[in-house]
């Protein structure tokens, strides 16, 4: 049985106050939300915090309230709460969808949107037990220095396999850090960088307070997640697709992938093809080529590589489908 290492747990009612803790706590201290990637990560001597600072006593970082700009939500609030929100699915679908395909019930009524959202970037070689990785030598993201996924690579390979970031990316939210000395918005995208270890741009002293979220108007984004099990299973694959309609044409479009990068991998190239066509067959097949292309997953995950790539092509090209015919379907005819 894999067990805790000992340490001390404080619950600050404030940010102040958990600012104050993390900066007495120094590198020892760490935030914790749900504790779903923490707690297991402390198991497996991943992550070695002497000081676990809670932020779900602080008021400010939970709930979800639907403006006229959009949304903001708190990244305290639950998964399965944020879920099953009738007001939020309504309005943002593919982000609610997202939500409820982490992992499984149990896991989602303690995990939170910010925990997904800053979740440790996983790998086959990583998320071993300590005796496990003492076995084969230590891998470059925990006390190693070669990255057993490409020994030749000197940086680590693993990958984000967060659902909710691609989603948040693909719509164009904003997430709001706070921190001891002042506070900044950025867009979704920049939170996060391509490199296993140095997965986030957020300071350790920063804290996740807002995800913003943009007005649902004249836009539609769906979630599509590859897994060997139905739940409980990180995706080898997710693609987030976002379209904003003119008419019958397309404005502006963006194709994430999660899943095959150590950040979300926005596939520019996919949305440009996209912009001014009808999503007819032929773009979508320009747009999943787009998207296959720059997919290049390691083995590092599940399933077999070459088939993973495959699959990008599918994916992409069945959540494009899935948004023409939502499209089709709200449509008065003429």
């Amino acid at each position: 049985m894999l067990r805790l290492p000992s340490f001390t747990y404080l619950q600050p009612s404030t940010l102040a106050e958990a600012w104050r803790m993390k900066a007495d706590a120094g590198p020892d201290g760490a935030f914790v939300a749900g504790g779903t990637d923490l707690y297991p990560n402390m198991k497996r001597r991943q992550q070695e915090p002497k000081v676990v600072i809670s932020l779900m006593g602080i008021p400010e970082l939970a709930g979800c309230e639907m403006r006229d700009a959009g949304c903001v939500v708190g990244p305290c609030i639950t998964l399965s709460e944020l879920s099953i929100l009738p007001s939020f699915r309504r309005s943002y679908p593919a982000v609610a969808h997202a939500a409820e395909l982490v992992s499984t019930p149990l896991l989602r009524n303690m995990g939170t949107l910010g925990g997904n959202l800053c979740l440790d970037t996983r790998c086959n070689y990583y998320d071993q037990t300590y005796e496990w990785r003492k076995a084969i030598d230590f891998c470059m993201k925990k006390d190693g220095k070669i990255c057993w996924v490409a020994p030749s690579s000197p940086r680590c390979w693993a990958v984000s396999s967060s659902d909710v970031a691609p989603v948040m990316v693909a719509i164009g939210a904003e997430f709001r850090l706070v921190g001891p000395k002042g506070e900044r918005v950025m867009p979704a995208g920049r939170l996060y960088a391509n490199d296993g270890i140095n997965y986030l741009t957020k300071h350790p002293d920063e804290i996740l307070a807002e995800v913003r979220l943009p007005a649902p108007d004249g836009w539609d984004a769906v979630y599509h997640k590859l897994r060997r099990r139905g739940s409980f299973d990180f995706p080898v694959l997710g693609v987030a697709a976002w379209i904003d309609w003119d008419g019958a044409d397309i404005a502006d479009a963006r194709i994430v992938l999660g899943g095959v990068a150590s950040w979300p991998q926005e596939v520019a190239e996919g949305g440009t093809t996209l912009k001014g066509t009808d999503l007819s067959d032929e773009a979508i097949a320009r747009a999943a080529d787009a998207a296959y292309r720059p997919a290049k997953p390691l083995d590092n995950t599940d399933f077999d590589l070459s088939w993973r790539k495959q699959m990008t092509r599918v994916y992409v090209k069945t959540a494009l489908e899935e948004l023409r015919e939502r499209r089709r379907s709200t449509r008065k005819p003429s």
